[in-house]
């Protein structure tokens, strides 16, 4: 079996920079390849059209068509072109793209089957924010969803919730992302005995990080041992036009709890376990995922959880198992958990267990590497 994947991002180092749909597609990717599997990487908005190989994998760069007004859709039938010429040369049997803005909305290959994977798309996040959505993402969302030869949501509550902010009544095949388990190893790594916090990702209001502040502040009243790490880009927040939540964050800590925390900006991608290690709990405060990498990652690495109690976190962790799931607004019972992780080591020794063993069980690519596969083969049955 073939396999292609369109993305607008792909972790490496050629292709700019990512998110969380280029790391849970390279860890599909490694899981695919591992059952032999042939896996392309279609990555558009390159500044070049190139192909080399990354660890087995194809990756095929693609230079967006820049014409006034068109770019969007020469660009889409660019891409139809190149998916239509590997699957008459047998290069690929299916090719799969994300929801993010509808890239397919115009893309009909003449006989290779076109899959959506959801993981959120502009206007899921949209409606989680309360925000306007672009009438054009919008339209070509709903088109590419609507056109698609087969449906996969990351969680139940995104596939839901898509239905909603679109008006469909589509099935989706519920299909977490994976993680590789095996490359999350406590014993290789560092522990640390500080009463370190952690939050890694995109400093953004959508993850919750103008209520972190707020929650960090009552966490030091009580425990003024307590130390908040923070670790990923600063970014403008789009409802303010501040072109920085870190700023807007400064200036919500209290003056005792400001001197507690430790920003560290963006660091690279091999350097995040390290970073994890070295905490004793995660937090994500997050209003808007779908079903975030970084929280798997973490549950990985044996580090209890104090996330937001929204839709898809219930279909990731436990309630006061391998975490503990609370409304991000809820700022005295949000720093309460935290506190309890801190001051029992029993208990966030156990809940971390418990996140790894969750991730073994129902997360690791060698449990949905398999799922993945048949349905590819049933859709690719159907042509």
């Amino acid at each position: 079996m073939k396999i292609a994947f369109l993305t607008p991002e792909y972790p490496h180092s050629k292709t700019g920079n990512f998110g969380g749909i280029g790391t849970s597609i390279k860890n599909l990717a490694i899981g695919l390849l591992a059952q032999g599997v042939t896996v392309r990487v279609l990555v558009y908005g390159q500044k070049e059209d190139v192909v080399f190989e990354d660890n087995g994998i194809l990756i095929q760069q693609i230079k967006n068509v820049k014409l006034k007004g068109l770019s969007w859709f020469l660009t889409r039938k660019k891409i139809e072109r190149i998916i239509n010429r590997l699957h008459f040369d047998k290069e690929i049997d299916l090719v799969e793209a994300p929801d993010w803005t509808g890239i397919s909305s115009f893309i009909k290959p003449k006989s290779c089957p076109l899959i959506i994977r959801l993981n959120g798309s502009d206007t899921y996040f949209c409606s989680l924010d309360n925000r306007h959505v672009k009438w054009v993402n919008k339209f070509h969302e709903k088109r590419a969803l609507q056109n698609a030869d087969g449906l996969i949501s990351v969680s139940q509550f995104t596939a839901d919730k898509t239905n909603v902010v679109f008006g469909l009544n589509k099935k989706f095949k519920i299909i977490p992302n994976p993680i590789d388990s095996s490359l999350f190893k406590t014993e290789s790594l560092k522990q640390n005995s500080d009463k370190n916090i952690l939050y890694f990702g995109s400093l953004i209001r959508k993850k919750g990080l103008l209520e972190l502040p707020l929650i960090f502040n009552k966490v030091v009243e009580i425990n003024p041992e307590a130390k908040l790490i923070l670790v990923g880009k600063d970014v403008r927040d789009i409802i303010s036009g501040n072109p920085s939540t870190w700023k807007m964050m400064q200036d919500l800590f209290s003056d005792q709890a400001i001197k507690n925390v430790e920003y560290l900006g963006a660091v690279p991608y091999d350097q995040i376990k390290q970073k994890i290690q070295e905490s004793q709990i995660c937090v994500f405060p997050s209003f808007a995922e779908a079903f975030p990498v970084s929280w798997l990652e973490a549950m990985a690495l044996e580090k209890p959880i104090v996330a937001s109690n929204i839709g898809w976190a219930n279909e990731m962790i436990d309630e006061g198992e391998n975490g503990f799931l609370v409304d991000p607004k809820d700022h005295d019972l949000y720093a309460k958990r935290i506190i309890e992780f801190l001051e029992n080591e029993n208990l966030s020794v156990q809940a971390g267990k418990s996140a790894r063993k969750k991730v073994e069980n129902f997360f690791d690519i060698n449990v949905l590497a398999n799922q993945n596969i048949e349905f590819y083969k049933s859709i690719i049955a159907k042509f």
